[in-house]
């Protein structure tokens, strides 16, 4: 299967290099570029699947690019990058048809997960991860099953426990921000929707224990991360 290619136009050139590297190491195919003029002429000339557009960029911003974009591929999905807050960008980006927009600053695991999922949502590509089945040690998780094979038996996995099980292994032995992982799966990241999740871990936390190579880790003030020891 082709990769999926991402326009990237960012000004600042350590993030925007930073973020090249990172999701060419994530399996995109990319193309970067620093104004919004040296963008639009990328985009003319390149077939794309994915935007990614700093609003404040020099010769032609962020928004004006959308609108040129738009006119040629009014269903291309587009995610907004801004150093501002302010709730009239917000506006304006939405009025463009964006389909995210981040604020700076903002990691790279939450970038990623927001691509996957505008992506699954659009059918315009794959999430992270096509594989329906993980190896874990003595255990096998079969995603497209919803069950956690283990020496002692199968245990049959809820819908949630399932998704959120997929989402660890798709980021095996990175840290996975709580944040991304409730927006990814609860749609919210209400106190409400963080304390199911800390319950489903628990549970996960339960089945896995009979692998005592594999631990799902709480990061104090980030989120999990799901370890793997050789």
């Amino acid at each position: 299967m082709s990769k999926i290619k991402i326009l990237l136009v960012e000004d600042d050139s350590n993030l925007g290099q930073i973020l090249n590297e990172y999701l060419q190491l994530k399996g995109y195919e990319t193309v970067l570029c620093q104004d919004g003029e040296a963008g639009f002429k990328s985009y003319q000339n390149g077939s794309f699947d994915f935007c990614i557009l700093d609003v404040m960029m020099p010769k032609k911003d962020g928004f004006s690019l959308a609108r040129d974009i738009r006119a040629i591929d009014k269903k291309i999905p587009i995610i907004f990058l801004t150093a501002k807050s302010m709730k009239e960008d917000t506006i304006e980006g939405l009025k463009l048809g964006a389909d995210d927009y981040l604020t700076k600053p903002f990691s790279m695991e939450e970038l990623l997960l927001r691509i996957q999922v505008i992506l699954k949502r659009t059918n315009g590509g794959s999430s992270k991860s096509t594989v329906t089945s993980y190896q874990l040690g003595s255990l096998l998780f079969r995603y497209d099953k919803s069950v956690l094979e283990r020496p002692s038996g199968e245990v049959k996995l809820t819908s949630r426990e399932n998704e959120l099980l997929k989402l660890f292994c798709d980021h095996l032995n990175e840290t996975l921000d709580r944040s991304v992982a409730l927006m990814s799966i609860w749609k919210d990241d209400s106190y409400f929707n963080a304390r199911s999740m800390d319950v489903y871990i628990a549970k996960l936390r339960k089945y896995l224990k009979e692998e005592e190579s594999v631990h799902i880790l709480t990061v104090h003030g980030q989120g999990f991360k799901l370890v793997k020891m050789d």
